[in-house]
């Protein structure tokens, strides 16, 4: 398998335990995996993303243009700023939420929800689009957005990876009682983008 994947999201979403979880399951696999990230006052809810590469030892860690073959975006401002580094047939899993940035709430920006969501379908014809944040609180903690994407990826198939791979690394990462808080959130995740949910 040779895949690479781009995580986008916000500072405080979870994109990085995401990607430790991806790159550890691959590598559990025995698969060779690369991890690049961008961090940008993640602290405050700037820009952060992770760059995954599986099974490729030839490439640099960072994605180029053009070349990623999976987007997990976790907000949808940074999902679109991500699209000029997808591949042609490029497949992912976006949450609908919207988080306002912080001048946008000064009146010194605009956020144009709608328009990003249009742009993301456009884009991603066979992508799955869910609200993540409602399934996460659903699950017990709004900050377990990071697994119900996960959960989505491996419930539509385009996260290749097994429900177990990922279980493996989430009960060596997370302990005592949001371990089960996030296994809810995978199982929702799941849930919800499967064919059936989907209506395809």
């Amino acid at each position: 398998m040779r895949k690479s994947l781009i995580i986008a999201g916000v500072g405080g979403q979870g994109t990085l335990l995401a990607s430790k979880i991806i790159s550890e399951a691959a590598c559990a696999r025995g698969l060779f995996v690369r991890t690049s990230e961008t961090i940008g006052m993640a602290q405050r809810g700037g820009s952060v993303s992770s760059h995954i590469r599986i099974g490729a030892k030839d490439v640099s860690p960072v994605v180029p243009l053009g070349h990623a073959d999976i987007i997990l975006g976790f907000e949808l401002a940074e999902a679109v700023r991500q699209i000029p580094k997808l591949a042609t047939g490029a497949v992912g899993v976006v949450s609908i939420g919207c988080i306002v940035p912080t001048n946008v709430a000064l009146r010194q920006g605009v956020y144009l929800c709608d328009e990003y969501l249009r742009i993301l379908r456009e884009r991603l014809p066979g992508g799955v689009f869910i609200n993540g944040g409602h399934l996460a609180i659903a699950a017990g903690d709004a900050r377990t957005l990071n697994m119900v994407i996960l959960g989505a990826g491996i419930g539509s198939g385009i996260l290749p990876l097994t429900e177990g791979e990922v279980r493996g690394v989430m009960r060596r990462c997370i302990r005592g009682g949001m371990l089960s808080v996030n296994e809810r959130a995978l199982e929702l995740g799941m849930e919800a983008a499967t064919p059936e949910r989907r209506g395809l």
